[in-house]
């Protein structure tokens, strides 16, 4: 009972991270129809400017603070130099371009911030532990990046269903021409919700850094995660991307914590040690294709 509850913890924990990579990402695409390679940059540059304020300052607060300006201010960049340049363009252009940009971004965080990778220690008001049950203590860094990654989910809702500015973003992914024949600037809208995501992957960014390795590269490989809850929860859909997030950091973590008990019990240590690493490792793919299946659009696809 202990390791299930340590491991859904872990879960959520996983999943809040998701969750603010996969936000900004399907709000990208869906509202601006752009596929950008570059999400996963935007992640890596906020963890490298959280490490060097918090080497500079040794405040916490300092490296938060850097992490989201920082990832935000890049993806602005971004968007204002090269992505505006690629909405009326073919798919195919906006890979290459944005995969180029994935290879600019990593030689210029390591001419910038050095190939070494940093050390992020979790600042002393979340290290420790936390007593959830008499034979479970859980880090209170974890649970902090679970509750905010529920304050993110709470703050998009509001912002996208309750604001102008969300409505005018809904709208947007209706209708471009048509908001923008009402007199609405459609390219600072598509600036202003393209810099969110890149904000968003900063705040991922300084979360997982005392907990996760800052190196060069970090972002690719958490991309292909995030495209697989995008594609589970439905492209463009906020509340997809939270079901997405939430299934798929659940299936990794029980996965690996209890795939390998379970296989040893039915085949050789010598096959079921590797079998329960693959197995674990592919669990997410086979979770995206088995919702496929079910639902071609995803959960909850965007209406439109």
């Amino acid at each position: 009972m202990t390791l299930l509850l340590e491991q859904i913890l872990n879960g959520l924990q996983f999943g809040a991270m998701l969750f603010m990579l996969a936000s900004g990402l399907t709000l990208i695409f869906g509202i601006m129809d752009v596929i950008n390679l570059t999400h996963g940059s935007f992640y890596m540059v906020g963890a490298y400017c959280a490490a060097f304020a918090l080497a500079q300052t040794g405040s916490f607060a300092a490296a938060v603070v850097a992490a989201l300006l920082g990832a935000g201010a890049y993806g602005v960049l971004v968007e204002l130099v090269v992505i505006r340049r690629l909405y009326r363009r073919d798919h195919l252009y906006q890979v290459l371009a944005t995969f180029g940009l994935l290879l600019f971004t990593n030689e210029a965080v390591s001419l910038l911030f050095g190939r070494r990778p940093p050390l992020v220690e979790t600042p002393a008001f979340l290290a420790g532990e936390v007593t959830l049950l008499p034979d479970l203590q859980y880090p209170v860094l974890r649970l902090a990046f679970i509750v905010i990654g529920a304050l993110v989910a709470l703050g998009l809702w509001f912002l996208v269903n309750r604001t102008r500015l969300g409505m005018l973003v809904r709208a947007g992914a209706d209708d471009r021409e048509m908001v923008s024949a009402l007199g609405i600037d459609i390219r600072l809208l598509y600036t202003l919700v393209f810099g969110l995501g890149a904000l968003l992957c900063g705040l991922a960014g300084v979360m997982a850094a005392p907990l996760l390795a800052v190196e060069i590269g970090m972002g690719e490989r958490v991309l292909i995660t995030t495209f697989v809850v995008i594609v589970i929860g439905g492209v463009g859909s906020v509340r997809g991307a939270l079901a997405g997030a939430l299934l798929v950091g659940m299936v990794d973590s029980l996965g690996r914590a209890f795939l390998p008990s379970l296989l040893d019990g039915l085949l050789a240590p010598e096959l079921a040690t590797p079998l329960a690493a693959g197995l674990a490792s592919a669990s997410v793919y086979v979770l995206m294709a088995l919702v496929l299946i079910i639902r071609p659009l995803g959960l909850f696809p965007a209406r439109g």
